[in-house]
């Protein structure tokens, strides 16, 4: 199978949303959303996509500074093209466009937690979240 990997193509919105549903990654991300689409799309700092003729089946989307480090936000490959090597070449792709020390951080979702390990990843438990919304800092009733 002929996959093209581009640093350079632009995709919709609409692309990146169904590519996501057609992937494990869908449940995780606001597919709903397309206006919060819209940001991770136009302000990421690299983003590599995989392609089967005119067919968006991958995507891998950083926020870096192509120095110390890269923070892999999404690794989507669609499910009809899984475990055909997109998603390990995808990040060899990001890879080749980061500094030679940059390392690649992400967090995996719970289904692929045992594929970064054998793609050369080492486990790391000290990450941590603070989700959107309401901040923890503010008072109720400030």
């Amino acid at each position: 199978m002929d996959i093209a990997y581009r640093d350079d193509a632009k995709i919709s919105v609409d692309a990146a949303i169904d590519l996501y549903r057609r992937s494990t990654l869908g449940e995780r991300r606001p597919i709903d959303r397309p206006d919060i689409f819209e940001g991770m799309i136009s302000n990421a700092s690299l983003i590599v996509t995989a392609w089967h003729g005119e067919r968006l089946v991958g995507i891998s989307r950083s926020l870096t500074d192509f120095a110390y480090v890269a923070y892999l936000a999404d690794l989507a490959v669609d499910s009809d093209y899984q475990r055909r090597g997109i998603g390990k070449q995808l990040i060899e792709e990001t890879k080749q466009r980061l500094g030679s020390e940059c390392m690649i951080v992400l967090l995996a979702a719970p289904m692929a937690n045992g594929y970064y390990p054998k793609i050369g990843f080492e486990h790391n438990p000290r990450a941590w979240m603070l989700r959107g919304g309401l901040s923890p800092f503010s008072r109720s009733g400030s």
